[in-house]
């Protein structure tokens, strides 16, 4: 950044000299207080610059990182429904994406609210499911799994959003207890199907190596249509569907 002021300032001198500037030493004084000027700001901007820097560096973040995130809060991704879990209109005018983790407290909270917000406006909305469990919930991806099985006999939401409360306890006992609760016909199926094996981890090694590309570092996280939102609420997706025309 230090050699980029540097060549700047000759490119910003040219500039200025390019302008049509009177003839004799009131001129050249003028050039030289814009000169002067300007090489003040780049000397600020390379400070600032510096210290932006070495406060990223103390938090673990590269620059090269945060040009990353910057690209992702404003980019509009295609996000593929693929074999997730999936609800509302195919047609709808907002899609939301949800990468979430069926361990984590904070995606517990939401569901609820997205439950009920998809209940309201069926016709509005299309919610899909990713999985993005984190390297520190152990139980998140045994609870995916579930979540596959039920989606097998047509219970997905159901079962994601019965499952939600017991985010601290996540056993195949409670497993089954929340197929049971939610009306899944073929329980043996189930707890057949409900098994972590290699097929239903490389669908979660999916969604999260989607997840990585589209910008999502933790859960939840929510897209809508196409752009991340960094401050999701029910409130916020309300407002949108009021002002569709």
């Amino acid at each position: 950044m230090k050699k980029l002021g540097l060549l700047l300032l000759p490119l910003l001198f040219v500039s200025v000299s390019c302008n049509s500037v009177p003839q004799g030493a009131a001129g050249i004084g003028d050039l030289r207080v814009k000169y002067d000027s300007l090489a003040n700001v780049v000397s600020k901007m390379n400070e600032e610059f510096e210290i932006l820097k070495k406060g990223l560096e103390k938090r673990g973040v590269s620059i090269e990182q945060m040009r990353a995130e910057a690209l992702a809060e404003t980019k509009v991704w295609d996000i593929p429904v693929g074999q997730s879990g999936v609800i509302g209109n195919p047609n709808a005018p907002i899609t939301i994406v949800e990468f979430s983790d069926f361990q984590c407290p904070y995606c517990t909270r939401i569901a609820p609210y997205l439950d009920t917000l998809m209940r309201k406006n069926p016709d509005k909305l299309r919610l899909i499911y990713k999985n993005f469990p984190l390297s520190f919930h152990a139980q998140a991806p045994a609870a995916a799994a579930a979540a596959m099985a039920a989606q097998a006999q047509g219970k997905f939401w159901e079962f994601r959003y019965a499952v939600a409360p017991h985010f601290k306890t996540l056993n195949d006992s409670i497993f089954v207890a929340v197929a049971k609760q939610i009306g899944v016909k073929d329980l043996a199926k189930f707890k057949k199907d409900m098994v972590l094996d290699a097929t239903k981890q490389a669908r979660i090694d999916a969604d999260l190596k989607l997840g990585q590309e589209v910008g999502v570092q933790g859960t939840p996280n929510f897209f809508v249509n196409g752009k991340r939102m960094d401050r999701f609420s029910p409130e916020v997706i309300e407002e949108m569907i009021k002002n569709l025309k």
